[in-house]
C-alpha cells in the first residue's frame, strides 16, 4: 500500500509539469505556423512565447532561440523545473524545437 501511495503522490507532482510542457509544445508549434504562414520575423515567434511563460509554469529565464531556416520559422525554447519529491529534486529538462510547416512558408 506504501509504495502504491508513493506512485500516485509522484504522479501528482510530475504529471502536471510534464501537461503544461505539452501544451507548451503545442503553443510553440502554433506560434511557428502562424509566423510562417503570415510571413513574421521569427522574433515575433519568440516574443509571443515569452508573453505566455507565466500562463504555463515556464520559468522566465527559459531560453527561447528564433531562427529562420529553409523558408521555415524554428523556435526553440530550453529550461529546466525542478519538481521537488520527499528527499529527492528531479530536475524536469525541457528541450525542444517547433518547426513551421513548409507548405505554409512564403518565399
Amino acid at each position: 500500500m506504501a509504495v502504491l501511495a508513493c506512485v500516485g503522490y509522484a504522479g501528482y507532482l510530475y504529471i502536471p509539469v510534464a501537461y503544461q510542457a505539452w501544451l507548451f509544445k503545442d503553443l510553440m508549434q502554433h506560434y511557428a505556423d502562424v509566423a510562417g504562414a503570415q510571413g513574421y520575423q521569427p522574433s515575433w515567434a519568440a516574443d509571443q512565447l515569452v508573453k505566455s511563460e507565466a500562463e504555463y509554469a515556464v520559468p522566465s529565464n527559459a531560453i527561447v532561440t528564433p531562427a529562420a531556416k529553409d523558408n521555415r520559422i524554428e523556435v526553440r525554447v530550453q529550461y529546466t523545473r525542478p519538481i521537488e519529491f520527499p528527499g529527492y529534486t528531479y530536475m524536469y529538462e525541457f528541450d525542444y524545437t517547433a518547426k513551421s510547416t513548409a507548405f505554409l512558408s512564403f518565399k
